[in-house]
């Protein structure tokens, strides 16, 4: 995904892009691409910092509570060290200042794209769970299990976070902010957690409830 507000830089940079081998989807401002992010599945982002509606850096940190793993490289034209410091620690992978060249560019992408994926299809795996989030598929114990799209999204947040507390301000950017919750009717996190438990039963994992904060996705001690 491209997050760039420039037309005729995103126009160029599609263009090459695809020329390179990628297929690229587009966000003009930061309220889509932090649509986007968070509803389907990208290999990597380029991100720009000064994008309308929502800025870059703001859109940056929102989708590292969302989708801590998702490789994203931020592209912009501010180019000292403060402002590059305060990108990485918000969570870019990198940083790339303007003016570029494109060679340097398309470098760093396939770079993001080694470290994320090192050889096969993105794999979560816990007790007797796997999830292949290409092929959204899911099994345990070899056996294949469905979950609605809801309950994939959040038992991919617990297992990208597991043994850490998942708060509920995490599942609710992870299913669109605050728009998407308030569409959802009351208790509807809880509703979530308790099929996700039934269906988690024969995996050896469990989801605990930590009061005030969240929830925890651990291993049983047998398992």
């Amino acid at each position: 995904m491209l997050a760039e507000d420039d037309a005729i830089l995103a126009d160029a940079l599609v263009a090459n892009l695809e020329h390179a081998g990628f297929e690229v989807e587009t966000a003009e401002n930061g309220a889509v691409a932090e649509y986007l992010l968070n509803r389907q599945h990208f290999d990597a982002a380029i991100l720009d910092i000064g994008l309308p509606l929502v800025d870059g850096l703001t859109v940056l940190k929102r989708v590292r509570i969302s989708k801590p793993a998702q490789p994203i490289l931020v592209l912009t034209a501010l180019c000292d060290l403060e402002h590059r410091v305060e990108g990485l620690n918000a969570g870019a992978d990198d940083y790339l200042t303007k003016p570029f060249e494109f060679p340097e560019l398309e470098a760093r992408v396939r770079a993001l794209l080694r470290r994320a994926q090192p050889g096969s299809a993105p794999l979560l795996q816990a007790g007797s769970l796997q999830m292949d989030r290409d092929a959204r598929r899911a099994t345990i114990g070899g056996e294949p299990v469905d979950f609605s799209p809801r309950e994939w999204s959040l038992l991919e947040l617990l297992l990208g976070q597991r043994d850490k507390v998942v708060t509920k301000e995490q599942i609710t950017q992870t299913w669109g902010g605050e728009a998407a919750a308030k569409s959802e009717p009351a208790g509807s996190i809880e509703v979530y957690i308790h099929r996700l438990r039934r269906k988690l039963e024969p995996s050896g994992l469990s989801i605990r409830t930590v009061r005030g904060l969240g929830y925890l996705l651990e291993a049983d001690a047998k398992a």
